[in-house]
């Protein structure tokens, strides 16, 4: 427990860190939201001066107030989930638009990541065990693919499946054009459909990682006495190698899956960008072409606070996992 109350208490301060640099954003660049808005428009009237600042939030509206005052009133929007109007979107609410945005990103590089994760953890797990297999000598091949960019493998599945195989998978967009969303076979079969490549180039370019770090900690395990005592009892060799074997050496696995997960709102942003997949990546990068700084400044928060949400749950897990961590830790 008192490991555990250091920790929160650490990522307290990172929260107001990051809460603290992300309100700095919008007031160390040039301009502002407002004036941004307005330049879109013509024959602005002071009333509606107003009204576009009250509606742009404490982004928008840097320069009004002290800045302690500024500072307070961006804290109470934020607690109450009012991070301002997107510039180039304008009036839509920044809310909105990522809670449009964040589901494609979640569900489709949180599928990719979970599934890299059980395979990858599984092909070490086998690997180890039956050391200078072909699985094991596989290996290279393996990392090499997870040193290639997700750019380039991108661009390299989009010339493939696009140009050679004259667009056997779509390589555009998250689903196609004139088809109406909704909980039907004809849209998520589509949407599957586009998920291919940008799921596959994450998957190929991961499953390595995983694969290296489980075989690494697993051969360590199975060298251990209790490996021996257990084959010696004449135990079947699956169940020496998952609940023996595996079970011990998943820890560090788990740690980095969890990391992993904080990063699934990030996305792959270059991917997204190469498959124009309307995730945060490629919202996040039309936000950058636009200058739209309410809405990167909530795409930032929500980046920064999802990632050390996750890594407080890794520091969680890894203890619930080692209670040897806790005496570390103490």
């Amino acid at each position: 427990m008192t490991f555990i109350l250091r920790r929160l208490s650490f990522y307290a301060v990172a929260v107001w860190a990051a809460v603290t640099v992300n309100f700095a954003i919008p007031r160390l660049v040039p301009g502002n939201a407002v004036e941004a808005v307005i330049g879109q428009m013509s024959n602005v009237s002071p009333s509606e001066i107003l009204v576009i600042k009250k509606q742009l939030g404490a982004a928008g509206a840097a320069g009004s107030g002290s800045l302690f005052h500024q500072y307070i009133q961006y804290w109470n929007d934020m607690i109450h989930f009012n991070l301002g109007t997107s510039v180039y979107d304008y009036p839509a609410k920044v809310t909105t638009v990522i809670g449009q945005t964040l589901p494609w990103t979640v569900g489709l590089v949180g599928v990719a990541t979970i599934i890299s994760f059980t395979a990858g953890t599984l092909l070490g797990v086998l690997a180890a065990w039956r050391r200078g297999g072909w699985l094991d000598r596989a290996l290279p091949a393996f990392t090499f693919l997870q040193a290639m960019p997700y750019f380039f493998l991108a661009l390299v599945l989009v010339y493939f499946f696009a140009v050679k195989l004259g667009g056997a998978l779509p390589t555009q967009q998250a689903y196609a054009l004139g088809i109406t969303p909704g909980f039907n076979w004809t849209f998520i079969g589509n949407v599957l459909a586009h998920a291919i490549l940008p799921a596959a180039t994450i998957i190929i370019t991961s499953i390595g990682g995983w694969m290296l770090q489980m075989r690494n900690v697993m051969l360590t395990t199975i060298s251990e006495d209790y490996i021996l005592v257990a084959q010696a009892k004449g135990l079947s060799s699956r169940r020496v190698m998952f609940t023996y074997g595996a079970r011990n050496a998943i820890l560090p696995n788990i740690a980095g899956f969890s990391l992993a997960l904080g990063f699934v709102v990030a996305g792959a942003i270059v991917m997204e960008i190469v498959f124009s997949y309307p995730g945060v990546g490629f919202t996040l990068f039309q936000a950058v072409q636009q200058h739209d700084v309410p809405l990167m400044q909530g795409l930032f928060l929500v980046i920064s606070l999802t990632v050390l949400t996750a890594c407080l749950l890794a520091d969680i897990a890894y203890v619930i996992a080692d209670p040897r961590a806790r005496t570390r830790g103490a």
